[in-house]
């Protein structure tokens, strides 16, 4: 995969697996900016306005969830420069917390962040695609399945009286679900933070990508929303089975067919920029311990990691059969959520553990404190408005716990159990012609701990 894996040579040696410092500044925006604009703002509208049951919330909603987004990456630029490791989330909770928050973030990220993701992305893609073949019905389930796995003109509309005229009075759990609904079009804020290792100078790079991207991501959101609501009425686009064909049928005619186009390309770059970070975390887990090595291992010719591309690829095709679209936006907004207050919680903690670490960053503490604020409210009342479906989440988060356990924590395995896992890794090996990067192996000596338990087999490959 481009953008930090390269085959390197050694002077005077041979041609060597190599991960290199070669994100820039420009690179850096650009997985920010990929990775949010998705498929979020395609499908999100559609679930604000739902939720909120007028114009004016449903655009009020898109520029608060901006502004929430740019308080969480302040955040994170912090403890990027504080922490200047990749894995994002992952490695801030393993270094504050400990092995077992940070695997059970892992293990909720692995599960049900990127795969739901990446089931939502390609389900946005399928339809998009199929809807102008079904232009007066829903595309069959079985034709956006499959496909999915190939994967201004109503100006009154945005007046006041007209914004603000409600449908329907939204309780405050209905605000919440519109809040998890367009958090889920911001999601990816953070995804640099995965990559941090291959960031060219990162601690000046970091924060100022993350600067330039959020508020220019709110600009856009907002306004492609405004142009939605001027080109369709509230009515028209709940009752629209793909938000941006329908605008492209009322403003572009016979060129509506650009529309389709462009968001399937849209969301084909959001589903590289998910595997591009997903597999960064995985290499990060592996690297601790906290998943097979076989993760961490990435093909000796094209340099992509393989193994961990083929876990992800895998569980995303299992996850786009257990729900529809809005649903599995819940849940990965909830445990999104759920996750990025924990982070946060942890900058607070290492203030509190590290006060005199070295920080190139430091942010007023009013703005984690304002982060958390709205996130236990936020998580408050979705608990109350859809308990199943946050209950589900945390039910599949502390199915973790046992795994750690038997997993990572439980070190003097039987024999048998150590050469099922060596064979496996080597037959893994084998398979996808992987092996463990040779370059980065300063950056394993800072963590020892993190291989004690593996085979010596297995150690041995990475020397």
């Amino acid at each position: 995969m481009a953008g930090g894996e390269q085959r390197g040579e050694r002077p005077g040696g041979p041609a060597r697996v190599a991960l290199q410092k070669e994100i820039g500044l420009g690179s850096a925006c650009a997985i920010i900016i990929g990775n949010i604009i998705g498929s979020g703002i395609f499908i999100s509208p559609k679930g604000v306005l739902e939720h909120t049951g007028s114009v004016g919330l449903a655009l009020i909603i898109w520029v608060l969830g901006g502004g929430v987004a740019a308080l969480g990456s302040l955040c994170y630029a912090e403890l990027g420069v504080t922490i200047p490791k990749s894995g994002g989330d992952y490695s801030y909770v393993t270094e504050i917390f400990g092995g077992l928050a940070g695997f059970l973030l892992l293990w909720s990220a692995v599960l049900i962040m990127y795969p739901t993701s990446l089931a939502v992305i390609a389900l946005t893609f399928s339809n998009y695609v199929l809807q102008p073949v079904f232009p007066n019905c829903i595309p069959p389930y079985n034709a956006s399945r499959i496909l999915s796995m190939v994967c201004l003109r109503n100006y009154e509309e945005l007046t006041p009286s007209k914004a603000f005229n409600f449908w329907m009075t939204p309780s405050v759990g209905h605000l919440a679900l519109a809040f998890l609904q367009g958090s889920f079009a911001f999601s990816g804020w953070n995804f640099l933070n995965y990559v941090t290792e291959e960031l060219v100078d990162p601690r000046r790079n970091l924060p100022r990508a993350i600067f330039i991207s959020i508020p220019l991501v709110t600009f856009v959101y907002t306004f492609t929303n405004i142009a939605y609501f001027t080109a369709m009425s509230p009515q028209e686009l709940l009752s629209s089975n793909a938000v941006a064909v329908t605008f492209g049928e009322k403003l572009l005619g016979y060129f509506s067919w650009v529309m389709p186009v462009s968001v399937a390309l849209s969301t084909f770059g959001g589903i590289n920029g998910y595997l591009f970070t997903s597999s960064r975390l995985c290499f990060s887990g592996a690297r601790e311990g906290h998943l097979p090595s076989l993760l961490a291992m990435i093909h000796v010719k094209h340099c992509t990691p393989i193994p961990a591309l083929l876990v992800c690829c895998l569980a995303t095709l299992i996850i786009m059969l257990v729900g529809d679209t809005y649903t599995l936006i819940n849940y990965v907004s909830f445990i999104n959520y759920l996750c990025y207050g924990v982070t946060i919680i942890g900058l607070i903690v290492l203030r509190w553990k590290k006060p005199k670490i070295f920080r190139p960053i430091k942010v007023n503490l009013l703005i984690p404190v304002t982060y958390l604020a709205f996130w236990a409210f936020l998580l408050i009342f979705s608990i109350y408005s859809e308990p199943v479906v946050c209950g589900v989440g945390l039910i599949i988060i502390l199915t973790g716990v046992p795994v750690f356990f038997l997993g990572v924590y439980w070190r003097n395995k039987p024999k048998c159990v150590n050469r099922l896992t060596e064979s496996v890794t080597r037959w893994g090996q084998k398979l996808c012609f992987v092996v463990y990067p040779q370059d980065g192996v300063a950056e394993e000596d800072e963590v020892p701990a993190a291989h004690s338990h593996l085979p010596a087999s297995e150690t041995s490959l990475r020397k």
